[in-house]
């Protein structure tokens, strides 16, 4: 059965909630060397918040460490999802176990099509958290070093799933096994897929993300506008 006609039969909740520490590493071009992208789960409840708000640096979670702050965190990537079933897929096809948390996710879900999520689409995770989509994740060197997969930032690219960055609306705790409802649905049809390959694969799709606002990632709010005063839509 494939993967969208699944979802209808899981609950959708979160399987993890992920966080990194600092570590040194020889595969990313940060100037001080070290990176987070190493999450493990997390035992009990993690505060989110927007960053800077209380206190958590670069990252939403109270706990998890953003190093790279040219390319990562902040307000319009506060958070990072990724799908079990994404993850299951790509177990299937490297040939190994990627625990929750292996891709660098702040959340591991289970029972939502992220790449289906709308940009602006919102979340209510557990009882007080709510999220904001903005885009999908751009792999970097440092994501590929960290898998020690060849071509990895080409075969991610071209499989198309990148994931979800979210923007924090209103700061809560989670936990492994809170309930996820999508609460805002806009009226665009603007896709975290569609987002992904429009500013990777096929450019010619940026006119399209400016459906989406203000609530799109203002870097892809700026390339599809850019590429609008060059081309027209």
């Amino acid at each position: 059965m494939a993967y969208r006609s699944r979802m209808h039969l899981a609950a959708m909740r979160l399987l993890s909630v992920n966080l990194g520490r600092a570590k040194a590493v020889p595969y990313t071009d940060q100037p001080e060397g070290v990176t987070g992208i190493d999450k493990r789960p997390a035992d009990g409840p993690v505060r989110v918040a927007a960053p800077g708000s209380e206190g958590f640096g670069a990252s939403g979670l109270a706990g998890d460490r953003v190093c790279d702050t040219r390319h990562h965190g902040g307000e319009d990537q506060a958070v990072y999802a990724v799908a079990r079933e994404d993850l299951d897929d790509w177990e299937r096809e490297l040939g190994r176990e990627l625990t929750n948390g292996s891709f660098g996710e702040n959340l591991t879900t289970t029972g939502l099509d992220l790449g289906g999520a709308l940009i602006g689409e919102r979340w209510r995770v557990g009882p007080e958290l709510l999220l904001e989509v903005t885009s999908g994740r751009i792999p970097c060197r440092t994501f590929q070093g960290h898998m020690g997969e060849q071509r990895w930032v080409k075969r991610f690219t071209e499989k198309g799933a990148p994931g979800v960055y979210f923007r924090v609306l209103e700061p809560g705790e989670i936990r492994a096994g809170d309930p996820v409802r999508i609460v805002h649905r806009p009226a665009h049809e603007v896709t975290v897929a569609l987002q992904f390959r429009a500013v990777t694969t096929q450019r010619e799709l940026l006119p399209r993300l400016l459906a989406a606002g203000d609530a799109l990632h203002p870097e892809a709010l700026a390339s599809a506008r850019k590429y609008v005063a060059q081309y027209g839509a």
